[in-house]
């Protein structure tokens, strides 16, 4: 199979100082295909991981950034790479410095950019993993990150509306502890908090339940053999933005955390918002929630999700998204194998696998084989 000549975006060097199990590497780079091979513990995982962190976040582990350093090295760690972008070449470096604490910092051509936000102006990353195998049987929380990620692909400032919900959450919840023990919340910054909540909450829940109405119709076909999906976010609020315009729902909910107050501060917890919302995937063939699939069924609906955003985000954004699949390829059989393929190499961008058998990737052709 041939290559994308000049894929974008594209890593075309990589370089790691003790980061995890890699004290150092510097890795050239070429092709739209990367594919890490190795026995486990070789440190494939962690270089996907590294690569990871070109989002903004703690990476695909969410990790604490000193839980990261090399066991026996000096402190800290970084990572350098050489990007090709569709506007041109950009030198991009992050990491930890022990000074600085759990503060990760971002260097873009040399500059210190002001916030990871940058990192979102650049590139979008999306992965899969074998911990998000679980995402189907476990809590909503990591259904509600999975299309965070997505999300924030089309909407940069989805991580912002998050960082304020949460942070007045927690201070509205302060607050009304505080009340439990004796003391009097100030009623002016509960409301005001309120106010943050329900502005930012709204904002939440509407971007949730727009992209995944644009997944939805991207994935009810199946994207390949992948299978085809009905998706739908399920919350107060989302059910609300059906039959009402954004600010009616905002209001309301702000008068819901009014009327609340007194149950969640015995719950010690906030019990209405975006944050218990979930996202349902349903296998549309066979009619059945995914958290009921086989195990290699919900594999292929966590790849054609994967699929069908790369695809949307290039659309969006002019350029496809870079994207990190650790162990995928060994839960497929050899004719879904040739269609991952396939999907990759026709996105135009840039991929990475990692497994342990060079076997499982004959389907990739000529793409470029490190074996750690």
């Amino acid at each position: 199979m041939s290559l994308t000549p000049h894929p974008l975006p594209a890593l075309s060097r990589v370089r790691l100082q003790n980061f995890r199990s890699h004290a150092a590497l510097d890795l050239p780079v070429s092709g739209a295909c990367v594919i890490l091979t190795g026995d486990n513990g070789v440190g494939k995982t962690n270089l996907l991981e590294a690569l990871s962190f070109l989002a903004p976040g703690r990476g695909f582990r969410r990790a604490s950034l000193s839980d990261i350093d090399r066991q026996g090295g000096p402190g800290g760690w970084s990572m350098q790479v050489d990007l090709n972008l569709p506007h041109g070449p950009v030198s991009l470096a992050t990491g930890r410095v022990p000074a600085q604490g759990e503060r990760r910092q971002i260097r873009i051509d040399g500059e210190p950019a002001k916030s990871q936000g940058a990192l979102s102006d650049l590139l979008v990353v999306g992965w899969l993993t074998p911990v998000m195998d679980r995402l189907f049987q476990e809590g909503a929380s990591g259904r509600r990150r999975f299309l965070d990620r997505m999300v924030h692909g089309f909407l940069p400032d989805h991580l912002q509306h998050l960082s304020r919900y949460e942070a007045a959450q927690r201070d509205r919840l302060k607050l009304l502890r505080d009340g439990e023990d004796g003391k009097r919340p100030d009623p002016h910054w509960l409301t005001a908090l309120e106010e943050t909540m329900a502005r930012d909450g709204t904002a939440i829940a509407a971007a949730r339940r727009d992209i995944s109405q644009r997944l939805g119709l991207a994935v009810a076909a199946g994207v390949g053999p992948f299978p085809a999906a009905d998706l739908a976010v399920t919350g107060l609020l989302e059910a609300a933005l059906a039959e009402k315009p954004a600010l009616a729902v905002e209001e309301d909910f702000r008068r819901t955390l009014r009327q609340t107050r007194p149950r969640d501060a015995a719950a010690g917890t906030t019990t209405e918002g975006p944050h218990r919302s979930d996202w349902q995937i349903v296998h549309r063939g066979k009619h059945m929630p995914a958290a009921l699939c086989s195990t290699g069924e919900q594999k292929a609906l966590l790849i054609a999700l994967l699929l069908a955003n790369a695809r949307l985000i290039r659309s969006a954004r002019g350029a496809p998204p870079l994207l990190l699949l650790d162990e995928v390829a060994a839960h497929l059989d050899p004719s879904k194998r040739e269609a991952l393929a396939a999907e990759l190499f026709s996105l135009g961008g840039q991929s990475w696998l990692t497994g342990t058998e060079p076997g499982l990737f004959e389907a990739f052709g000529d793409g470029m084989r490190v074996a750690l």
